[in-house]
């Protein structure tokens, strides 16, 4: 039976290695005990009774795989070293590590005991501040806004960014919709506008930075693909922001048995979840047709529009889908129910075998 070695279990690559697991020796690398569904960390923040619907062991994920709880040091073409210096052949690779964020957008402990307890401590910090600054007004910026407004609706919250518009590229009516809903909710913007508060983000006492007071701030900006472990160059070269370039079979170039999936990815689009899942599902069933001795044929075309999902709290929120026709706005009842009220937990259940 072939190996199929895939490295990260985060959306894209637990996805495909269950994909597979019933067709070949997968070996998933991951130094997590339990995937984590990074979209509802920010409620998990916000609501400890919520937190463990976070996360997911990988005990449940594969039947006759096996993950194996390492980082990847180094891959060439015909395996992968491990941290530990253990080494594992393959005969398919997937490179499916994706990308870091500043807490709490993504935890930074990789136990989920630990994990669990970052977050109770900085519930404890937040729930005492009067004023919340949140540095960045993207998707996790936002969110985080909208979950500290369901939990305390008189909680002053500030979000600062240097840019100058909302959610920029999106339609016209879906930023105008997110204007009216934060400013519905008392969210605080102050666009165009830098701030580099003097303490540690995610830890109360209060601060005075750039004509900002505050007792608490979080970081809500940042993302660095984790893709150090290529650096050795024995594989393929990362190009400047560590993205690897990829076919549209989602083959890494150069190569027919090695895939590339999720943020790790230098195609031209915005680095989500929902795109991971997504090559997740090309590369599975590519490398199945190559288990069968076929020519893999499914490609991956990048949405010629950006999507987006971003709920505030459990009960609002903004969207936008693409479509042959052209992105269109959807209403808030959509982004509730495929997202804000339970942050694709049911989805993930089934998924890892877990009865919630």
């Amino acid at each position: 039976m072939s190996t199929v070695v895939v490295i990260g279990g985060g959306y894209g690559g637990s996805a495909v290695a269950k994909a597979l697991d019933a067709e070949a020796d997968v070996v998933l690398v991951e130094p997590r005990d339990a995937f984590v569904n990074a979209a509802g960390s920010l409620r998990a923040l916000t609501r400890p009774d919520w937190a463990g619907n976070l996360f997911f062991p990988y005990d449940g994920l594969l039947a006759g795989g096996r993950v194996v709880r390492d980082r990847a040091a180094s891959v060439d073409p015909h395996g992968v070293t491990l941290a530990s210096g253990a080494r594992i052949d393959a005969d398919h690779i997937v490179l499916a590590t994706g990308s870091s964020y500043s807490y709490p957008g993504k935890p930074a402990a990789e136990s989920t005991a630990d994990a669990l307890d970052h977050l109770r401590r900085t519930h404890k910090e937040l729930a005492d501040a009067g004023h919340v600054l949140i540095a960045g007004a993207g998707p996790v910026g936002l969110e985080l806004a909208g979950e500290i407004k369901d939990v305390w609706p008189d909680k002053r919250v500030t979000v600062v960014d240097p840019g100058t518009e909302l959610l920029p590229g999106f339609l016209p009516e879906v930023r105008a919709d997110l204007h009216r809903a934060l400013d519905a909710l008392g969210v605080e913007l102050r666009l165009g506008t830098t701030v580099s508060p003097p303490v540690e983000p995610g830890r109360l006492g209060a601060f005075t930075a750039d004509g900002v007071t505050a007792d608490i701030w979080f970081r809500a900006h940042g993302v660095r693909v984790n893709s150090d472990y290529l650096a050795d160059g024995r594989l393929t070269t990362p190009g400047p922001r560590g993205t690897v370039p990829v076919t549209g079979t989602l083959n890494v170039v150069g190569y027919d048995h090695v895939y590339a999936l999720g943020d790790i990815t230098d195609l031209p689009e915005a680095k989500m979840a929902g795109y991971a899942m997504q090559h997740a599902e090309v590369v599975a069933t590519n490398i199945s047709a190559r288990l069968r001795g076929e020519d893999p044929t499914a490609t991956y075309d990048p949405a010629p529009h950006p999507m987006i999902l971003l709920p505030l709290g459990p009960r609002g929120g903004v969207g936008q889908f693409p479509s042959p026709e052209g992105p269109f706005a959807v209403p808030v009842e959509t982004v509730v129910e495929y997202k804000g009220a339970d942050l694709f937990t049911s989805r993930f259940a089934a998924q890892f075998g877990i009865e919630r």
